[in-house]
């Protein structure tokens, strides 16, 4: 608890203070954000404000998560914990060259699309590959698990925990790997993704990731405090506890991201005085993909994230129509956020809506894991 509560603090108080330190030296590399003429027009005013400010919040989570560790010397930092690191820096890098590209050429355009891409499967291939490799350190074996120890992520598709009867294993060793693998890239790349087509206003995916991050503090203190590998447990709760390795500090690593996203949120809502850009985004989202499928919760992402989702998806529906159609459109312009600001509502008046709709979506979420224990328990 002591590092879950010092990690958040530390991260926090990071981007408060240090953000507009960053955004003075952004602004003086000349990393200024490109407007799109073809943008609604009140966006035209925001160019040339500091962008890239994912870096700052990467960077003081990060270091939350390290310094609540060092307040807690006993509670030592595990695998799992890093690897929700080393998709959101990995990710990070691929939207730091996209944005890179955008500054230096003054273009809307970065990366290709293909290119993008490319570099989210080759990160998430390495934390596919590490997923399931790697025992406990200290060769825990949790109740009702065959073998001497479990890897970071299981080989099943999950919802809110496990789902048996989806093995990717029934294919064999090679095939399962390889299936698990493309399985974990589609959740990652889709997330990753689905933040950064939400990134279009002030404070909008900031907001909306706060509460998204958040919930995995909630899922993974009580995966904890009901943990399958606690060496004392008694075999008759095997049907209720959680096969999830180290939940603990994937909560504190869930803090520390949402205190250092609190306090960048500072600056980021309306008027912002800097942008996350790509990589903010991009980091946001490999880190609640790599959340969702380290505490095995991967369907359950459909509900925490459903903003990301419906936001997406008024991209590719107006995209679909559009070509169906020759021409004709369902939204005024997407994203949806678009679409409301060119029907005459105020900017924060989006981003404030959109935020609710989005603690709506996350509330329903925890509300079914929590709901799943207790008719487990009953």
């Amino acid at each position: 608890m002591i590092a879950l509560l010092v990690g958040a603090g530390f991260a926090l108080f990071f981007t408060l203070f240090l953000t507009p330190v960053f955004a003075r030296l952004f602004r003086r590399l000349g990393w200024g954000q490109f407007i799109r003429d073809d943008g609604p027009q009140s966006h035209h005013s925001k160019r040339g404000t500091p962008t890239m400010g994912g870096i700052v919040f990467i960077l003081g989570s990060g270091l939350g998560y390290v310094v609540g560790h060092l307040a807690a010397p006993t509670f030592k930092m595990t695998l799992v914990g890093l690897m929700v690191f080393f998709l959101m820096v990995g990710l990070g890098v691929v939207g730091f060259i996209d944005d890179f590209l955008k500054t230096r050429k003054q273009r809307s355009l970065g990366l290709t699309g293909w290119a993008k891409v490319a570099g989210q499967v080759v990160v998430a291939s390495g934390f596919a590959a590490i997923a399931l490799n790697f025992p406990d350190e200290h060769g825990l074996t949790p109740v009702g698990v065959a073998g001497s120890s479990t890897t970071p992520a299981q080989v099943y598709v999950s919802a809110i925990r496990d789902i048996p009867w989806l093995n990717f294993m029934t294919f064999g060793v090679i095939a399962g790997g390889i299936l698990f693998a493309l399985w974990s890239t589609v959740i990652i790349v889709s997330a990753s993704n689905g933040v950064n087509v939400a990134d279009g206003l002030d404070g909008l995916a900031s907001g909306a990731a706060i509460a998204a991050i958040a919930s995995y503090i909630f899922i993974g203190f009580w995966q904890s405090n009901q943990s399958c590998w606690n060496p004392n447990l008694d075999q008759s709760v095997a049907n209720i506890c959680y096969h999830v390795r180290d939940p603990l500090d994937l909560a504190v690593a869930a803090a520390s991201i949402a205190g250092a996203l609190i306090g960048f949120l500072w600056w980021n809502t309306s008027p912002a005085q800097i942008f996350m850009g790509d990589t903010g985004s991009l980091g946001l989202g490999g880190a609640l993909a790599g959340l969702a499928i380290l505490s095995h919760t991967e369907l359950l992402l459909v509900l925490i994230g459903g903003l990301f989702l419906v936001v997406t998806g008024s991209v590719i529906l107006q995209r679909a129509y559009f070509k169906i159609t020759h021409g004709k459109r369902i939204f005024l312009m997407s994203p949806l956020h678009h679409h409301f600001e060119l029907k005459g509502w105020a900017e924060i008046t989006v981003v404030v809506r959109f935020w609710i709709i989005s603690a709506m979506f996350v509330a329903v979420g925890v509300g079914l894991f929590y709901l799943e224990w207790v008719t487990r328990a009953s």
